[in-house]
């Protein structure tokens, strides 16, 4: 279907969101944060208890690999807090978000804050978005030119990289932190850091220390990576010139699944809906999915959905495709 002509800027999403409001998309859902945050916290406190009920024993690196779940999921509660999707306001949304982030899992609320509303501001921009910027991995053919081995061949490195994605945020944080000078997200990071230390060392020996650190780092890093990878990796990279529509759908990929799915990826495998309407609740994202599917048909702009395990597809053939040119010998 042809794309129809605009009649004004922002027209468009105008009516998509008289739409969604109609449907009374955008309120509050506080049932459901209440039971998410309690099911995520329970199962935070659950996990280290039974890191200290199991002991020294190997069977220590199954309890890593569930808290590296756990760890996950509070990162995407934390995503949901820094998005105002939980709270109206900022300031319970902010005490929340420390905790979820920077006491529990050691990552910074505000630096993930500043670093994904740059994001959505403007996804996929080559020099604006720092998800596509170009770092380990490089997400466009001009950022490839002069890079090396890596770069030749980084789609059979992408999930080898990923375990050390907690690990590389962490980093980041810390950075961050010290540049903008935040001394109340330097004492949680710092308090978690301790806490995380001296529980491997009461309880575990050294190689088991060890061992649990790689096995709860690696998933923590892999489920990470897999949840946000779909969303955006291998889809059209904005001129700038896109209305505020056009730059969330064109550069976004719904992944489709049902209520399984949805949990595992925290809702955003509905990313155009999500890029759309960011402050959405997570469990109205699947109501607004049709909405959003039948008006952008109706307007003639394409709408990107697929299968969870082909959106992986998408983008390890897209991180192949950038080194064509340094594989070709072409710089």
């Amino acid at each position: 279907m042809a794309e129809r002509p605009r009649a004004t800027a922002g027209s468009d999403f105008a009516e998509l969101g008289r739409r969604i409001n109609a449907a009374e998309l955008l309120r509050r859902r506080p049932g459901y944060y209440a039971l998410r945050l309690s099911l995520v916290g329970g199962a935070l406190i659950l996990g280290w208890a039974a890191f200290f009920v199991v002991g020294a024993s190997w069977w220590t690196l199954a309890v890593a690999a569930f808290l590296a779940v756990v760890f996950a999921q509070a990162a995407l509660v934390a995503h949901d807090l820094a998005h105002r999707q939980v709270f109206r306001t900022n300031k319970p949304s902010s005490r929340a978000g420390l905790i979820a982030g920077n006491l529990a899992i050691g990552m910074s609320y505000g630096y993930w804050m500043d670093k994904h509303t740059k994001h959505h501001a403007n996804p996929n921009h080559d020099d604006l978005d720092p998800d596509v910027g170009p770092g380990v991995l490089v997400w466009s053919r001009e950022a490839a030119a002069g890079k090396g081995f890596l770069t030749r061949y980084q789609a059979y490195f992408f999930f080898p990289l990923l375990t050390l994605l907690g690990i590389s945020l962490k980093r980041d944080s810390i950075k961050w932190i010290s540049q903008k000078r935040k001394p109340l997200e330097a004492a949680l990071i710092g308090l978690h850091l301790l806490g995380y230390v001296a529980a491997l060392a009461i309880v575990l020996n050294p190689l088991q220390a060890l061992a649990f650190v790689v096995v709860h780092q690696a998933i923590f890093g892999v489920y990470l990576g897999l949840t946000f990878a779909p969303n955006h990796k291998g889809m059209p990279h904005p001129t700038g010139d896109e209305d505020f529509l056009r730059k969330q759908v064109l550069t976004s990929r719904n992944v489709r699944g049902g209520h399984l799915v949805d949990a595992a990826l925290g809702g955003l495998n509905y990313q155009i809906e999500h890029h759309l309407f960011p402050a959405m609740p997570t469990p109205n994202l699947r109501k607004a999915q049709p909405i959003v599917q039948a008006y952008c048909a109706e307007i003639g702009v394409p709408y990107e959905m697929t299968g969870l395990t082909d959106s992986y597809g998408q983008a390890l053939r897209h991180l192949h495709d950038v080194g064509a040119d340094l594989r070709a010998g072409r710089d």
